[in-house]
């Protein structure tokens, strides 16, 4: 009988412990954010936790790519698109128990389009002028000219709104309106979400959300096969996909990003100005080796900085297409024979192996490299930040994201008028088959100046427990949207 008895209270103890399963979660990233601020900082595993998690914008992404309201229930257009009307959601409150208002989101713009922002993508406000107050739920946006993506811009989450009283404070202990409460960071190994009880929406069907890093892809794949990880929607070790998917305690995640993955020249460094060396670069490099060698078989060629999923899209691969005789011509005739460059490299999979491949590939046509295995933190200051670097390799997730070739200052140094001048046209233009034609030229532009090696769109390889429902299996923003996740009975 006592037998019998530590054996019940062993099922009841496990039937406890699934029971207190199915309302946690445990989500693997590669990365650890270096903060959870994303009006503040550039890493993509920022938004990986906060987003539409913690922090809501007055739109938001759904999983398909398309704009649905967020904090704004709705908004209405002036008649010469200059002026945005968003009528909030009444009664929403911060995670401190404060009533979100007309003042937050002033706050949150004025803040984003100041002087000392640090907000790394500051440009989708700079067409902003002024940012009205008309009541507690109402605030009108005045733009200096006609903006056919502003609402998209509101989406993203560098556009989040905050609390004056907590914004110094939300690198460390970020307080939103979102569905889930920041908990705990222990740094290098989780950080741990908590429901929120006062949500304005749907109540998520999770109780709590711990996101642990897992920088080593072995690492990685032993946690998911312990059940240690009930999820990695950006799974770093493609080469074992197989094998999850072989077992049917498991599902594959497999769709697209909006990661541009290129190797990026630093245009303002040395001969790396001369079009003809990055040209002879981009000619030297073969895709389909790197998308086998690092990814193996994820991703889908591009040659220009455009996502190939967007109706958008044109192939312009030809242009740079592999030619390493060409290469070895070009740098003959540039004079650049003997070149020796940087290659800084920050952790993901992608970079680190796709670095070994591309410098082999250098290498063939007479171009050395000296590699530098970067952390995150590193990578943001030499790289991002203080531009101290001659290539590099890293996927631009941020969405729809080609006018950052239009900013002179950014890391790659890339400076041509008639291009600016285009992403004006771009924003002041509404009518869809102009807007085509705009973004048509302008991945013509950057793909003939060769301004950067264009390697391929970073597919989106996840793997998850075959239990679980709601994981986005698309990436159209950084984000590990877990409103609607929820565990099978």
């Amino acid at each position: 009988m006592r037998y019998g008895s530590r054996v019940a209270a062993a099922i009841l103890a496990l039937g406890v412990g699934a029971a207190q399963a199915q309302d946690r979660i445990v989500i693997g990233m590669q990365l650890e954010p270096p903060n959870l601020d994303p009006t503040g900082g550039a890493a993509a595993a920022i938004d990986e936790v906060v987003y539409a998690n913690v922090f809501e914008g007055l739109t938001r992404y759904r999983s398909d790519g398309t704009i649905a309201p967020g904090l704004a229930e709705s908004w209405s257009v002036s008649d010469d698109g200059t002026v945005y009307t968003f009528h909030l959601r009444a009664g929403v409150k911060f995670h401190d128990g404060s009533e979100m208002t007309a003042d937050d989101v002033k706050f949150s713009l004025d803040r984003a389009r100041s002087d000392g922002s640090t907000n790394a993508q500051k440009s989708l406000f700079a067409g902003i002028t002024d940012v009205d107050v008309v009541d507690s739920v109402t605030v009108k946006i005045t733009l200096a000219a006609p903006n056919g993506g502003f609402i998209t811009n509101m989406a993203w989450g560098d556009a989040v709104i905050l609390a004056p009283e907590t914004a110094e404070r939300a690198a460390t202990e970020p307080v939103g309106t979102g569905p889930f409460r920041f908990s705990r960071w222990v740094q290098g190994d989780r950080i741990e979400l908590v429901r929120n009880p006062d949500y304005w929406g749907e109540r998520p069907a999770l109780e709590s959300a711990t996101f642990r890093f897992i920088s080593d892809p072995t690492a990685a794949f032993a946690a998911v096969m312990a059940g240690d990880v009930d999820a990695f929607p950006a799974y770093p070790a493609p080469e074992t996909l197989a094998q999850f998917d072989a077992d049917p305690r498991f599902q594959l995640l497999i769709g697209s990003t909006e990661g541009e993955t290129i190797l990026s020249i630093n245009n303002g460094s040395g001969s790396l100005g001369d079009v003809n060396v990055r040209r002879a670069i981009s000619h030297a490099i073969n895709r389909r080796e790197i998308i086998d060698g690092a990814m193996f078989g994820y991703g889908t060629p591009i040659g220009t900085h455009f996502a190939p999923h967007n109706p958008d899209y044109v192939d312009l691969t030809d242009i740079s297409a592999y030619d390493p005789e060409l290469s070895r011509k070009l740098l003959a005739e540039a004079g650049a024979e003997d070149l020796t460059l940087s290659l800084k490299l920050p952790p993901p999979s992608y970079a680190r192996r796709g670095g070994e491949i591309v410098a082999a590939q250098l290498r063939a046509v007479g171009i050395a490299t000296e590699i530098s295995n970067l952390e995150w933190a590193q990578w943001l200051e030499q790289v991002f930040r203080g531009k101290d670097y001659d290539l590099t390799i890293v996927s631009h997730t941020e969405p729809m994201d080609i006018n950052i070739y239009a900013r002179p200052d950014y890391y790659f140094q890339y400076d041509n008028p008639d291009f600016r001048n285009l992403m004006k046209d771009l924003d002041l233009a509404s009518d869809p088959a102009e807007r085509s034609e705009i973004l048509a030229a302008a991945q013509r532009i950057i793909a003939e100046d060769y301004v950067n090696g264009y390697l391929f769109q970073l597919a989106r390889t996840g793997v998850a427990d075959a239990r679980i429902q709601g994981l986005w299996p698309n990436a159209p923003t950084q984000a590990n949207d877990l409103t609607g996740v929820s565990w099978r009975e």
